[in-house]
């Protein structure tokens, strides 16, 4: 399973987060900062057992924490039945960032189910978005 999983701290502005293949990534005046994951799925059992690293930053005002699963950059869609891809889900996070969550919600489902088209959907599809 690839995950990230956070725990904030609202007394210190901390976030505290690891990652499994999944990057965390938070929007910060207009700029996505990205917090590259451990290359190990949660319940890896083959060979060394090795713990996750365990992150912590400071997050400011205004800040906008992302996590999502590979679900919505490897769906398949648009004219040329081609996976949606990170770039282009960093440009839809970034060209929206200034809306309210509900407004971002909306684009987000309206942007994927469009580029789906009429094409199955190969994965499930997770994008959680908190502003700080």
């Amino acid at each position: 399973m690839d995950a990230v999983v956070c725990v904030y701290d609202f007394n210190s502005s901390l976030l505290h987060f690891s990652a499994a293949n999944n990057p965390l990534w938070i929007i910060r005046k207009n700029e996505i900062i990205e917090f590259k994951p451990d290359k190990m799925p949660v319940g890896n059992y083959y060979g060394e057992l090795k713990p996750f690293t365990l992150n912590t930053i400071e997050l400011h005002k205004g800040d906008i924490v992302y996590t999502f699963t590979d679900g919505y950059a490897d769906q398949f869609g648009g004219l040329k039945g081609k996976k949606f891809k990170y770039k282009q889900l960093k440009e839809l996070l970034l060209a929206n960032s200034s809306k309210t969550m509900n407004e971002q919600k909306i684009v987000f489902e309206k942007t994927i189910n469009d580029w789906k088209g009429n094409i199955e959907q190969v994965d499930d599809i997770l994008l959680i978005g908190v502003r700080i």
